[in-house]
């Protein structure tokens, strides 16, 4: 049986296989699984999830560890991914049950209601950067309301999830939760089958196009969170040590290889270059190499193809003018390590200010006013999120109105409540991927008229 092979990108060593899937046996056991899912009791479907949720839990070390040596990213981050996707499966068992929908006033014999039902098979195309946190919300979230599910993690990182997969299925009926193992061709079968209801793709800008073109065609339903390019806002008056401490997280965390990591930063003059030098000190100290070790603070980038993509950026803005203030040569020795990497004096029409770069590098521009970082924040075709660094309050609120993101934070390079759900902006997708409303978007409304008979 032809398999597929996952190598670790910190060493270059084969980590494990797993066998290839048949779209057409996942979508058929999926529709067969669905009439009796559909009908059981949304209590009972939310006990399941909780009972599976309580064996991830009990694994969250070896699945961590997994995900680690699949994806690179350091254990302690890779930890509290896991962890964070089984609140997410818990939050979700509790909100299913409670996800209801409104009584219309009608005529006085009659009875008018809006009522929420399950779409039907569902078919989950998901990123390599966090596979387990974002697999067990959009999984949980689905299960939860009636649809099956079928879903098919990037084949660079698909070995957690499956392990994620096996586990919750001890606890769910044949058929309700299935395991997609293959590259771009197997999402494009799933996405493509007309017996598929819901697509929720979590990925690049194009693949997301094709999705939302292929499901517009077939009449199934799309939620799309795809790529950014996401500012970050330094104003005058903030202490430059600070904010480079959130810039670097920002840029840096994961290696840069998150949804919402800061990939562009717009700096007042005022505080540029005390911040510039602040920065480039935290990037020389940051500790790189293989996530399994405990003292490393950034791993590898995924794969050979991105470690290109982030050193084609950085040489191509250094070529037209940007200034290497460190990094920006991929690390000797094994691995697709590239080290935290400032850039200064960037402008537009640059790659690296232009196009989603996916790596720790920091490419900084400085401005002269809040309104002239604003205008370069919003010059882009994506939407996704933005980070504003002000004592200001005025500014802080012309940032939550004007720039034209899905999220907006505030003095904080990462953070939010739970249950918080975003609607991207622009390229970067559309409808809520998260939160209670994700509810909503995995769900048909169904209108009811009764009247008594005469």
């Amino acid at each position: 049986m032809p398999k597929l092979d996952v190598f670790d990108p910190a060493t270059g060593e084969l980590v494990d296989s797993l066998p290839l899937s048949d779209p057409g046996e996942l979508i058929r056991n999926s529709r067969a699984a669905y009439g009796g899912w559909t009908r059981t009791p949304p209590g009972d479907r939310a006990a399941m999830l909780k009972s599976g949720a309580q064996t991830l839990r009990a694994a969250v070390d070896d699945i961590a560890l997994l995900q680690t040596r699949e994806g690179g990213k350091p254990l302690s981050d890779s930890r509290g991914g896991v962890e964070a996707g089984v609140s997410a499966i818990e939050q979700y068992a509790e909100l299913g049950p409670l996800h209801r929908g409104r009584s219309l006033q009608g005529g006085w014999n009659a009875t008018d209601l809006m009522t929420f039902v399950s779409r039907g098979v569902a078919v989950l195309c998901l990123p390599w950067n966090d596979p387990v946190a974002i697999a067990c919300a959009q999984i949980a979230a689905n299960l939860v309301v009636g649809n099956t599910v079928i879903c098919k993690p990037s084949e660079k990182t698909p070995l957690s999830t499956a392990k994620v997969i096996r586990l919750l299925q001890h606890d769910l009926p044949a058929g309700v939760l299935q395991l997609g193992v293959g590259d771009g061709s197997l999402g494009a079968a799933l996405v493509g089958d007309l017996d598929v209801d819901v697509v929720v793709h979590v990925g690049s800008v194009n693949t997301g196009r094709r999705v939302a073109s292929v499901c517009a065609e077939n009449g199934s339903k799309a939620v799309l969170e795809l790529g950014g390019k996401d500012p970050m806002i330094i104003d005058a008056g903030v202490d430059p040590a600070w904010a480079a401490s959130q810039a670097a997280v920002g840029c840096f965390a994961n290696a840069g290889q998150i949804c919402t990591s800061v990939e562009r930063l717009y700096v007042h003059r005022d505080v540029a270059d005390a911040f510039l030098d602040e920065l480039v000190e935290i990037a020389k100290a940051r500790r790189v190499g293989p996530g399994t070790d405990p003292s490393t603070e950034m791993g590898p980038l995924i794969d050979q193809r991105q470690l290109e993509i982030v050193a084609r950026h950085v040489s191509e803005a250094v070529s037209a003018g940007a200034q290497l203030l460190c990094g920006g040569h991929r690390l000797e020795g094994p691995g697709f390590f590239y080290p935290p990497t400032v850039l200064a004096g960037v402008t537009r029409g640059m790659a690296v200010v232009e196009a989603e770069t996916f790596g720790p590098v920091a490419a900084v521009q400085v401005v002269d006013s809040f309104d002239e970082a604003m205008k370069a924040a919003n010059e882009t075709v994506y939407g996704l999120a933005a980070v504003v660094l002000t004592r200001d309050m005025e500014n802080a609120q012309r940032a939550v109105r004007e720039l034209e993101v899905g999220t907006v934070k505030v003095n904080a390079a990462f953070g939010g409540a739970p249950g918080g759900a975003a609607s991207p902006h622009g390229a970067s997708g559309s409808g809520f991927g998260y939160g209670p409303e994700l509810l909503d978007e995995l769900t048909r409304v169904r209108v009811l008229h009764i009247e008594p008979a005469p």
